[in-house]
């Protein structure tokens, strides 16, 4: 039985953005984030990463961030958190509108769901998960260092975490998978994602290019904020 409440078909946007810079991730999420009203349908963002990077919550003061890591170049997420390396990870970022009901959710039921559709994602692919039932976080600051309530384990091992953001715009989930010693291809585990919703959610998937408005503000975004110091180093 499935733990996901039924749903009317619906259209959700899917975006293969591929590898970016540290900058224009960040950006591109955020420029979603801003046109997610003008868009109306949720959009799931799968993208990577063209440099080993480390991203990091939106209230994380930096001179303990680079402390933290070896990891260059540094960028501060618009969602909060903690610290998330971005080397050999899966990276993913959910955006929805006012209108949506997941837009409606707490902080912790959001995080929760999004958790449960990626357990589910694993169990189709044959890995079984859980979600952490309590916190358990030895090393303050660092998402994959110990767990939150509600990562997603592999064998106690966190390699699910998320960050959110929400504003009168929009719901911005930005999330990373850690596969580390799973035996599975990336592109296996997306398009388990994208089957998995399809039963709970009714997702229709509609593949989703940016328009010239939304690239334009990526671009701006990744120049004037998030590729500075002045705001990556704000706090």
């Amino acid at each position: 039985m499935s733990p996901f409440p039924t749903a009317k078909p619906h259209v959700w946007y899917l975006l293969q953005s591929g590898p970016g810079d540290a900058a224009f991730n960040m950006a591109l999420d955020e420029a979603l984030l801003h046109a997610a009203q003008r868009l109306g349908r949720p959009i799931l963002r799968f993208y990577g990463w063209s440099e080993r990077a480390a991203s990091f919550g939106y209230f994380q003061k930096y001179v303990e961030i680079e402390r933290m890591t070896p990891l260059r170049p540094l960028v501060r997420r618009p969602t909060g958190g903690g610290l998330v390396p971005h080397d050999a990870d899966w990276t993913y970022s959910l955006v929805f509108p006012p209108l949506h009901d997941w837009y409606g959710l707490s902080a912790s039921d959001s995080y929760r769901r999004v958790h449960e559709w990626i357990g589910a994602a694993f169990t189709r692919l044959g890995f079984i998960t859980e979600l952490a039932p309590a916190g358990s976080k030895p090393l303050a600051g660092q998402c994959f260092q110990g767990h939150e309530m509600s990562d997603v384990l592999w064998r106690g091992r966190k390699i699910a975490g998320a960050a959110q953001r929400r504003t009168r715009e929009a719901l911005l989930i930005q999330g990373s998978v850690q596969p580390g010693a799973l035996a599975l291809a990336r592109a296996d585990w997306e398009q388990a994602m994208c089957h998995t919703a399809c039963v709970p959610w009714a997702a229709d998937w509609m593949a989703f290019e940016p328009d010239v408005a939304l690239s334009q503000s990526a671009q701006a975004l990744a120049r004037q904020k998030y590729s500075q110091l002045s705001y990556n180093q704000k706090r």
